[in-house]
């Protein structure tokens, strides 16, 4: 299943740790040669490892994401290390709580030039390389949060990734020139390293929400996105999918206490 992945040349930003780990590994442990662009050296250097350990290929890149010339260099990078660039994750992102009324104007530029300018570069960057080989992938990391839920603090983080989806549909359509596809993954609650210090309390609250009972493993992301990127999914362009246990579907609390 999904044999076109082995031997591509895949790019995962913010690959270090969280959600981007779990893509990175993911794809590594189907034969993929995997970049893990980030900012911090010594967690891409372990991750790196951890992936090596286990059979897999991988490098690490430092690359500021909301940079174009650091961008450029990564993916530059990437197709001297890997003969190429197939496949593009571009899933970097940051979400500091702060309510609107304490928010100051850089807090917001941050938070939508790492998450969503981020993913215009990173795609600009590597077109010359998808339309060298007639064909590419790009798969974004969007969220629930903005497209279709809320919640109070994350106001610049929803406006990034709801921003994501409306640069997907075109994007869809430029890149089709390509051979290129470009598809969203839409995590709900995932269980990563930043939960781990919240306590057993609250994470059984959060899963108490979703229908599934559980909060996500970053491995379900990791596959829904792996899908996108392949051959299988060669007819499927901008399009996002919903990978949530069911977060989204209860209307009320009640519903939730008829399950």
């Amino acid at each position: 299943m999904l044999t076109s992945i082995a031997g591509k040349s895949v790019i995962v930003t913010g690959g270090s740790k969280g959600i981007g780990k779990g893509i990175a590994t993911v794809f590594a442990r189907q034969g993929a040669k995997v970049m893990i662009a980030a900012r911090g050296q010594a967690a891409a250097e372990a991750t790196v490892a951890e992936i090596a350990a286990a059979g897999g290929t991988a490098a690490h890149t430092c690359c500021d994401v909301a940079d174009w010339d650091s961008v450029q260099a990564m993916v530059a990078a990437t197709a001297e290390a890997f003969g190429g660039v197939d496949i593009l994750c571009a899933n970097a992102g940051i979400f500091p709580q702060v309510k609107l009324v304490d928010m100051d104007p850089e807090q917001w530029d941050s938070v939508l030039s790492t998450n969503l300018k981020s993913s215009f570069l990173c795609v600009k960057a590597c077109i010359p390389y998808f339309e060298k080989a007639g064909k590419g992938r790009v798969v974004l990391t969007s969220s629930i949060t903005g497209p279709v839920t809320g919640f109070p603090g994350w106001a610049h983080y929803g406006a990034s990734k709801s921003g994501q989806l409306g640069f997907l549909k075109t994007a869809a359509m430029e890149l089709a020139r390509y051979g290129t596809t470009i598809n969203a993954v839409m995590p709900g609650n995932i269980y990563t390293e930043g939960l781990q210090d919240l306590g057993e309390d609250y994470l059984k609250t959060m899963a108490a929400s979703i229908p599934l009972k559980r909060l996500g493993a970053v491995e379900d992301i990791g596959n829904a996105a792996l899908f996108f990127a392949s051959d299988e999914a060669g007819y499927i362009t901008g399009q996002q999918i919903v990978v949530d246990g069911g977060q989204i579907l209860p209307e009320s609390l009640e519903a939730m206490e008829e399950i």
